[in-house]
């Protein structure tokens, strides 16, 4: 069971790496042409705030998860994946999102990974608990 727990936070800093420096790439360099132009209809911002969201949150995400893997402070992490999760199934599932193509598969392979990634935070907060 220790091994599935061990696996599961691996995942999540992993899932949570690529996620948030995907992001931060992505809106990074929206935000250097000066083109705020991200197409994220899923996500409740447009314009240049959404720019400014996704690249700060990001740029959050990123420091949670260098905290959490040093285990300075792992609550922060958790709730960095549950924030993201909560938003990929407000936008995805609760929002009037229209899906065109494989976006449906895209979307639900994002909330399954980042369901998994939230036990994982969860299995790395409760590891960090208990330990004196």
């Amino acid at each position: 069971m220790e091994l599935v727990k061990g696996l599961m936070r691996f995942f999540s800093y992993l899932f949570h790496a690529f996620l948030s420096l995907f992001l931060l790439a992505v809106s990074g360099m929206a935000m250097a042409m000066d083109m705020h132009s991200l197409q994220l209809d899923m996500l409740p911002w447009t314009g240049s705030s959404l720019t400014h969201w996704v690249f700060f949150g990001a740029l959050a995400g990123l420091i949670t998860l260098v905290l959490a893997v040093k285990r300075v402070f792992p609550l922060l992490f958790f709730l960095w994946a549950l924030v993201v999760f909560l938003l990929l199934v407000k936008g995805y599932v609760f929002s009037g999102f229209y899906f065109n193509g494989d976006e449906f598969r895209t979307a639900m392979y994002l909330i399954l990974g980042s369901l998994i990634a939230l036990f994982g935070a969860w299995f790395g907060l409760k590891q960090s608990l208990a330990r004196p």
